[in-house]
């Protein structure tokens, strides 16, 4: 008896027959065109894929999926995504979030799930404002950022995502743009090859309220010169003509002209294992008054093997059962002491 061939599925399969209700020309609708059509690819069928999403913009994401998907609460989806991998470990989980919803209310609940690297794959849309609520600033927001609740400025510091993952050992992290599609379609395929807790941070346009924060990486005229795309095991070299490079002098990361007499030998050399230089590039824009004018890295910048949580989990359950068999559910409810009241 043959067996009935499974069908294979395209980017439409995964779309849903619900009105896309993002604001024209955002850019959501290319990270979801993005992610339709790399889950083909995974080869995972859409019933053991969940996409789970927060509040925020981006956390419209699950309607849009022809998939399983909840829409939780704002900045739990990490935590209910935990739940559910730790519940059905065989599921591919999807954590859609935004700067707002992932790194404030939710900010917690983020670098737990990082440290305890659950094996779900977290999309985080930075668009440096608070879209949803109509423009706000947000965690990520520049220093004197002019908005409807910093109407003289922002005062505070805004968080460097992946320097704030790096420091909750995540044990993927990248980043990519609502604006290059095959450069995201490559970075979704590796998150998902990852095995572990992957955290993928994409700058995503938001043309109402903060529209071009990220053009000088995106736009043809300036983003050869102002984006530096990270290879493994290849020198950080960019430029129009690829004529720049980037090397170390001690720990500062300084800026050479191929052209003028420095040597490609010389260059930094990309390798995404590399622990203390990945916290280099997560930091190779923080402060240009320091560092100088660097260009932004986008790729994968670090990437380790650690046990997952729900691995280990189920090892312990198991090994526990085989020692003392299964436990006693109401004994341990009521605990070791008891009192009588009189």
């Amino acid at each position: 008896m043959s067996e009935t061939a499974t069908p294979s599925l395209t980017a439409k399969d995964f779309a849903t027959d619900q009105e896309v209700r993002w604001c024209p020309g955002c850019g959501d609708y290319s990270i979801l065109a993005q992610v339709q059509k790399v889950m083909p690819t995974i080869g995972v069928p859409r019933e053991n894929i969940v996409i789970v999403s927060g509040i925020g913009c981006s956390s419209r994401f699950p309607y849009y999926m022809n998939t399983y998907g909840m829409h939780s609460i704002h900045g739990r989806a990490t935590a209910v995504a935990s739940g559910l991998k730790a519940a059905r470990p065989e599921l591919s989980v999807w954590i859609v979030t935004g700067d707002g919803d992932g790194l404030s209310i939710g900010g917690n609940h983020t670098i737990h799930l990082l440290r305890r690297n659950f094996d779900v794959n977290i999309l985080l849309f930075n668009n440096q404002i608070y879209g949803l609520t109509k423009g706000q600033y947000s965690p990520t927001s520049e220093e004197h950022k002019i908005t409807k609740s910093t109407p003289y400025g922002s005062i505070d510091h805004p968080f460097n995502p992946l320097a704030l993952v790096m420091g909750a050992d995540a044990s993927f992290i990248a980043r990519s743009m609502d604006r290059d599609p095959k450069h995201l379609q490559s970075l979704l395929m590796r998150a998902n090859a990852h095995k572990g807790a992957s955290f993928l941070e994409i700058y995503q346009n938001c043309n109402i309220f903060n529209d071009g924060a990220f053009e000088i990486f995106t736009e043809k005229g300036t983003k050869q010169d102002e984006a530096i795309f990270l290879e493994q095991g290849k020198p950080l070299i960019f430029g129009a003509g690829q004529n720049k490079g980037i090397k170390l002098d001690g720990f500062k990361p300084v800026v050479v002209d191929l052209n003028e007499g420095a040597s490609a030998d010389d260059l930094w050399v990309h390798d995404e294992r590399d622990f203390y230089k990945a916290q280099i590039l997560v930091r190779m824009f923080d402060d240009p008054t320091i560092l100088g004018h660097l260009p932004r890295p986008f790729g994968v910048f670090y990437e380790t093997e650690r046990a997952c949580y729900e691995d280990v989990m189920t090892m312990q359950i198991e090994e526990i059962i085989a020692q003392k068999g299964k436990g006693d559910l109401d004994k341990l409810l009521r605990g070791g002491e008891t009192w009588t009241i009189a």
